[in-house]
């Protein structure tokens, strides 16, 4: 499939849901983001904030980016001039300092907790119990540059149906707590990101609000750091 025939089949796939299709566009080139861009793909996800902040100017300023890898917080400032939504928050340490770099640019970015919901080791996030601190911290409660919109997880890179299945369920409810309990009326707490190539389809069905798909899209190619 082209990528204009993959990025079509998924939009297919999302039809009748509230889910939408990030596309992972980490270590492809310009012109094929262009291409998916043509399309019709106006979100697109990045790993590593300096290769967004490289791609970004030569690409159609109405893209919508966000990143989804692991942040350091001496990164935050190549990518807080444009940046949409991080989706990898998973401290505070990085909050604050989003809150820092987005203030410099009289800007609000969004953000979504990252949380460990997969069985290995080497996923990012944070637990529950870590996320309430955050929350209940007085820094966060005085951030003005800084909006939560929901959460994020990496469910374990396996075949079993219904491992995947218990992840996602605890990544929904983990949403569902947080909203309960921290953002009851606020309208943009709604995001609950989870599912790429091979396992989007489950996480739809569990309540997911973004898949991420890269490889289904672009084809497993790597370009190296571009």
């Amino acid at each position: 499939m082209t990528i204009a025939e993959s990025i079509a089949f998924f939009n297919k796939k999302l039809e009748g849901s509230n889910c939408r299709l990030i596309a992972v566009s980490k270590t492809h080139p310009e012109a094929l983001i262009q291409e998916a861009y043509d399309a019709g793909q106006r979100i697109f996800g990045e790993n590593k904030a300096q290769e967004m902040a490289a791609k970004q100017p030569n690409l159609p300023q109405d893209i919508e980016w966000h990143m989804i890898g692991h942040l350091q917080t001496n990164k935050v400032k190549y990518i807080a001039p444009f940046v949409h939504t991080i989706q990898s928050v998973d401290s505070l340490k990085v909050l604050e300092e989003i809150e820092k770099q987005a203030a410099k640019h009289n800007r609000k970015i969004n953000c979504l907790l990252q949380f460990h919901i997969a069985e290995e080791e080497t996923k990012f996030g944070l637990s529950e119990a870590e996320a309430n601190e955050i929350l209940q911290s007085e820094s966060y409660r005085n951030m003005q540059h800084v909006q939560l919109t929901g959460v994020m997880g990496i469910a374990t890179n396996t075949e079993n149906e219904d491992q995947l299945r218990k992840e996602f369920a605890h990544l929904r409810t983990i949403f569902e707590n947080l909203k309960q309990q921290f953002f009851p009326t606020d309208a943009v707490f709604k995001e609950i990101s989870m599912g790429m190539s091979s396992d989007y389809e489950l996480a739809i069905a569990a309540g997911s609000t973004f898949i991420r798909v890269g490889s289904a899209i672009f084809g497993n190619r790597n370009y190296g750091n571009i």
